[in-house]
């Protein structure tokens, strides 16, 4: 009988970059984050919202900004964000609380990944929390 041919195992390689987009909430504070939680950098990250976000007390069209149209490099395990608004002033100007973001970038070949993530943002209406102190002099 002949000898059996032996199977390598391939190394496990490093996962592709996957991007996401999460509002985060911090003592009454709505924040946009981009995040890699791939590996491997992400290059041509473009996000582009259901709605216009309007922040800074309806002043801002955070949506609108760099961050969103034109990050061209997300190394892998890191995360960029930006405010939005106070919880307060967002709900009190009747900004949208339905949100998809939809998500393209390209790996280090090119290849290219795109993905959307919907966000309800009503979830924070009504969570309590304590503000922080003001050091005024």
């Amino acid at each position: 009988m002949p000898p059996r041919a032996s199977k390598k195992l391939a190394a496990p390689s490093d996962p592709d970059p996957y991007v996401i987009v999460d509002f985060v909430f911090e003592r009454g504070l709505l924040s946009i984050s981009i995040k890699n939680i791939g590996t491997r950098p992400a290059f041509a990250v473009r996000v582009r919202f259901s709605h216009k976000l309007m922040g800074c007390n309806g002043s801002v069209d955070v949506s609108a900004l760099p961050l969103f149209r034109s990050l061209e490099f997300l190394p892998g395990g890191k995360d960029i964000s930006t405010i939005l608004d106070s919880t307060v002033s967002y709900f009190r100007s009747k900004q949208p609380v339905q949100i998809t973001a939809n998500i393209s970038y390209r790996d280090s070949r090119g290849k290219k990944f795109s993905n959307s993530i919907r966000h309800n943002l009503e979830i924070y209406r009504q969570i309590a929390y304590a503000p922080q102190p003001t050091n005024l002099g």
